[in-house]
């Protein structure tokens, strides 16, 4: 399967939750298939001005890992197909590449989990074999470094390892696959409370069957839904179809008390001409809806109290991809750092403006509940606006500024960024969170994860 079907809609990522209560998080792919990308540096720099706290990577890359050390943003690493026969053969060479790609830039780098292999059932070197002692012997060397309670291992499996998938309820997995590897893979992920990854992609079942299946029900626009004659639960997008798929398929062999991830998918912004549903606006939709969804809090119509986690393929428009045109048209942004194009941000359906520009509508749930936000410091700005900002919020602004003072719980870390931020989100939330509160002329912008500098817990609102 393409390596990763991605997306576009970054400026929603500055309303990625992780802040309300029960409500899932929303991620970022960063492949570096092409030969334009900016510096490690430069995309570090850019996932923070965005308000993007999660990012999946395919290898361990020195440069990026080094990057993202002291960014605050978690990040998931792979060890790829081809290092699984080794990693399973000798529990040896997984210490030392645990060693190698792991403790040296643990913690600074806030490395959360392993992918161990990608879509390894359909790898064409038929890998599958070394897949789950390679991942057993990954989480040795990690209880040998005391990282297991720390980093999770588990492995991204594709859509295509279920025999059946429709209806939701009817899901199962391939039978050659289950005794050998899935029912194995599915003990270690329960035996360490890790997890199972997914890339699901709706794309992918609308263009070949695009005259079955309603562009509104594959986009998560309103539709009249699908009934599952099975459990009789209703659907209203194929997204969630999937992943109950997917559920039913574990529970079926009695694992339903494993959680999931999906760690891809996206919709296209451009393709070829057979490449049905492909384009812009599509792709807008279907992101922008997607998000919307996860920001409710809810799971799936059939395990409704587990929260959605996604990771959006991908970052960036990837040049040197192979295949059809749109392996090369799911990024965010283009290899300049501008934007695909521009999607709503307002959650409840109305227009607003981006959060890091002026007047940013405060996120809200499909219920009209206003979701829990933060104000922070736009680190890219010169220091003396900031400064000016920041002696505002602590000054006639009325920001509680006690907590950032020389000696108290948030003096550190002793960086002007980080006490705007704190100043900067008193005064928002003091101001019940408003539209244009979160602004100091372009100093701020608004999040929806919690703010993370040192140990300092910042206020939230009610």
């Amino acid at each position: 399967m393409a390596t990763s079907l991605f997306s576009s809609l970054l400026f929603l990522f500055s309303f990625i939750p992780l802040s309300i209560a029960d409500s899932g998080s929303v991620g970022i792919n960063y492949g570096r298939i092409a030969d334009n990308l900016p510096t490690p540096e430069k995309v570090v720099e850019l996932l923070k001005t965005q308000g993007i706290h999660r990012v999946k990577l395919y290898d361990t890359d020195k440069t990026v890992l080094t990057a993202l050390a002291n960014s605050s943003i978690k990040v998931v690493v792979a060890l790829p197909n081809e290092l699984l026969s080794s990693a399973a053969a000798d529990q040896s060479f997984a210490d030392k590449w645990v060693e190698a790609n792991i403790t040296k830039y643990y913690p600074s780098t806030e490395i959360e989990a392993i992918a161990v292999g990608n879509e390894v059932f359909v790898d064409p070197n038929n890998t599958t074999e070394f897949l789950v002692q390679a991942m057993k012997n990954v989480h040795s060397s990690l209880v040998k470094y005391d990282l297991d309670r720390s980093i999770k291992v588990s492995s991204p499996i594709a859509l295509s390892s279920l025999a059946s998938s429709y209806p939701p309820s009817a899901g199962s997995f391939k039978s050659d696959l289950v005794e050998p590897v899935i029912k194995p893979m599915l003990d270690l992920f329960r035996q360490t409370s890790s997890y199972l990854m997914v890339n699901a992609y709706p794309f992918f079942a609308y263009a070949g069957n695009a005259e079955k299946i309603s562009l509104d029900y594959a986009l998560f626009r309103e539709n009249p839904g699908s009934v599952d004659s099975g459990n009789g639960l209703k659907y209203n997008s194929l997204f969630e179809a999937q992943i109950d798929a997917v559920f039913a398929a574990m529970s079926a062999i009695g694992y339903d008390d494993v959680k999931l991830t999906v760690t891809e998918t996206g919709w296209p912004s451009a393709g070829d001409e057979n490449e049905v549903g492909a384009g812009a606006a599509n792709a807008a939709a279907y992101n922008g809806n997607l998000i919307k969804r996860v920001l409710t809090g809810n799971g799936t119509p059939l395990r409704p109290k587990d929260p959605l986690n996604v990771y959006l393929f991908a970052l960036f428009n990837e040049n040197q991809k192979p295949g059809p045109t749109s392996e090369r048209n799911y990024g965010l942004f283009y290899p300049s750092e501008e934007k695909v194009y521009d999607v709503p941000l307002g959650m409840a359906g109305a227009g607003s403006t981006p959060v890091n520009e002026s007047k940013a509508q405060v996120p809200t749930t499909e219920r009209g509940v206003q979701s829990r936000t933060w104000c922070v410091a736009n680190g890219k700005l010169g220091e003396e606006k900031l400064q000016k900002a920041l002696d505002y919020a602590c000054g006639e602004g009325g920001a509680d500024c006690r907590p950032i003072q020389p000696g108290a719980t948030c003096y550190d870390p002793n960086t002007l960024e980080a006490h705007a931020s704190y100043a900067f989100n008193s005064y928002y939330q003091k101001n019940a969170r408003g539209v244009g509160t979160c602004d100091f002329g372009g100093s701020a912008y608004v999040v929806t994860q919690p703010p993370r500098f040192g140990k300092c817990e910042f206020p939230t609102g009610h």
